[in-house]
């Protein structure tokens, strides 16, 4: 039968029963049992939950009998540790609890979710329980989770294995939604959640919990609760778990080989794949920036589902849901000026220049709820938020094109932009007669013309070319792609588009150079915006790109750009023969 790709799915039986593809990361679960209490962050859409359900299927001893048909074909299937399918596995996962604005509902909300988690563990294990523990499922959980320890220990019974996915979901949703005093309420050392981790603790010293496993994407939660579970090893900057979440170029490679193969794709189409991919999904480095990035796992299904099924390049790049993470950009840089010297500030310098400095020492530190909105700790937030990766030791970027529109729609909410329908012409006309000047000079007209005077001040050619390429992705992505930076031997070009192998532009490529001139520079020059001419060394320059895509892409229609922005004052197009 033909694998499927199975989008979203995080449960690891029904991928196996549905035949799904399958990027084997087990090998992990055996370097996981040489951690005590691991806690592992990773920003969302990286397979947390599918993670923690394959480890629920591999120590649940009520699946033992599964273990070949679950695990056969995988690293750890063909040489398990000891430990497998010896353990009862109560799997919590905190996202399912509801928040209100009464700490009281939610410590009722938290003990049904556990509650039923812990009445789980004990229906499906019912042979070894024999009906001699029940528990009152209007409870508390810290009581029903003691007797469900109290129990195992005292009838020798195998332990417990607790994995707690979104460990920070419901508390995250109270810093999103600025209900910041609840939040102290809920980390305060009498709080319902720190007994609940203080019994976790416990189970842990008396070996009735065999081990834990914690997953979740910020570490503010986890530092608030130290005194009650003091026992956690982070591991999220472990080189040794860098890519246990998240895929490897290698492992994309071979996910394509098998795609490529079983739906019989052109493989003509797989270089033009192969680009999009890589710029829409790739770039993460959560440890050593030297070291290999990595890809979206989930984001990068969501692609390869629809080249399965259509064998074409989707219309919408992106997961819409990853738009929701501009909830945590306006939280996150919200309660800071929003001036130059604040927010509008640290987002004008990732479109500007891409790359903006950090505290080294910041990244395992100082995780607390007041350190973790103030402007000197964005690089931080934003980073196990997924929205900024590592640059270097001493610097962090946007790792790929997603997070650059991301970044672009967020300034032009500061600067009320209008980005809505106002273009619909403009697009339209450039679809029924391609004309890059003319898309460029309608973008002038009614997008710059819109930025307030004061930025000017602050605008290069990164600016320009990103905030083109995220209004013109925005109407034109149903018919194109683009390249950003993309690297030739001779250099990096600025901005491409690019037409889809499966739409009417087919071949198409402009290839465009952006360069910027302060009105100073001008007038240093003595020429106006009407006289300047082409620069020599700006067309050699884009030459030089277009030499290394014509040896990739012989086929191509290939139209070169250099436009030159100046100031605030305007720019000039020129068509490069």
């Amino acid at each position: 039968m033909k694998k499927r790709i199975i989008y979203g799915e995080a449960n690891y039986e029904a991928l196996v029963a549905k035949n799904g593809y399958f990027v084997d990361k087990t090998a992990y679960i055996e370097k996981l049992e040489q951690v005590e209490n691991p806690v592992f962050l990773r920003p969302r859409r990286f397979g947390k939950s599918l993670w923690c359900r394959i480890l629920e299927c591999y120590y649940n001893i009520n699946q033992k009998d599964e273990f070949e048909y679950l695990f056969g074909q995988t690293y750890i299937g063909r040489t398990p540790t000891p430990r497998h399918n010896s353990c009862f596995v109560l799997h919590l996962d905190f996202s399912t609890v509801e928040v209100s604005k009464s700490l009281a509902e939610i410590e009722r909300n938290f003990n049904n979710t556990c509650n039923l988690g812990i009445e789980t563990v004990i229906g499906m294990n019912s042979p070894w329980f024999q009906e001699r523990l029940k528990i009152d499922l209007t409870e508390k959980v810290s009581i029903n989770l003691k007797l469900l320890l109290q129990f195992i220990r005292q009838h020798r019974l195998p332990p417990l294995y607790v994995i707690i996915d979104e460990y920070d979901n419901f508390t995250n949703h109270l810093l999103t939604t600025h209900q910041d005093q609840l939040y102290r309420q809920l980390t305060a050392d009498d709080s319902f959640l720190k007994t609940f981790f203080k019994i976790l603790k416990e189970g842990r010293k008396t070996g009735t919990i065999d081990h834990i496993f914690i997953t979740g994407v910020l570490p503010i939660t986890i530092d608030d609760l130290a005194s009650a579970f003091n026992i956690a090893t982070f591991v999220t900057l472990d080189p040794r778990f860098e890519a246990m979440l998240g895929f490897t170029q290698s492992e994309v490679n071979h996910l394509l080989d098998d795609i490529y193969r079983d739906y019989e794709i052109d493989p003509a189409t797989r270089r033009e794949v192969e680009t999009v991919i890589k710029n829409q999904y790739n770039g993460y480095h959560f440890i050593n920036p030297s070291k290999e990035a990595l890809y979206n796992s989930t984001i990068l299904m969501y692609f390869l589902d629809h080249l399965c099924t259509y064998q074409e390049i989707p219309e919408y790049l992106t997961d819409l849901n990853l738009k929701t993470d501009l909830a945590w950009v306006r939280r996150i840089t919200g309660s800071t000026p929003l001036g130059e010297d604040g927010t509008r500030g640290f987002v004008n310098q990732l479109l500007t220049t891409n790359s903006i400095g950090y505290g080294k020492d910041e990244l395992v530190s100082k995780f607390n709820m007041s350190t973790f909105f103030q402007k000197d700790f964005f690089p931080i937030s934003f980073f196990y938020l997924g929205m900024l990766t590592k640059q270097s030791d001493f610097a962090m970027r946007l790792p790929n094109m997603n997070m650059r529109h991301i970044f672009a729609s967020y300034f032009n909410e500061l600067y009320q932009i209008d980005v809505s329908t106002k273009y619909v012409d403009m697009m339209q006309g450039f679809v029924d007669k391609p004309d890059l000047p003319k898309l460029f000079a309608d973008y002038w007209r009614l997008y710059v013309s819109q930025l307030p005077e004061a930025t000017f001040q602050i605008i290069n050619e990164n600016f320009y070319r990103t905030t083109f390429y995220a209004l013109c992705s925005q109407h034109l992505s149903r018919w194109f792609t683009w390249n950003l930076e993309r690297s030739y031997p001779k250099g990096r070009s600025d901005l491409e588009f690019v037409g889809k192998y499966n739409e009417c532009f087919a071949g198409l490529r402009y290839v465009i150079e952006f360069k910027y001139y302060a009105n100073a520079e001008l007038r240093r020059r003595k020429t106006t915006i009407a006289k300047f001419q082409l620069q020599e060394e700006d067309t050699l320059q884009i030459a030089g790109y277009v030499d290394g895509l014509r040896q990739e892409y012989p086929e191509s229609r290939i139209a070169q750009f250099v436009i030159y922005c100046f100031g605030n004052k305007g720019f000039k197009v020129f068509a490069v023969d």
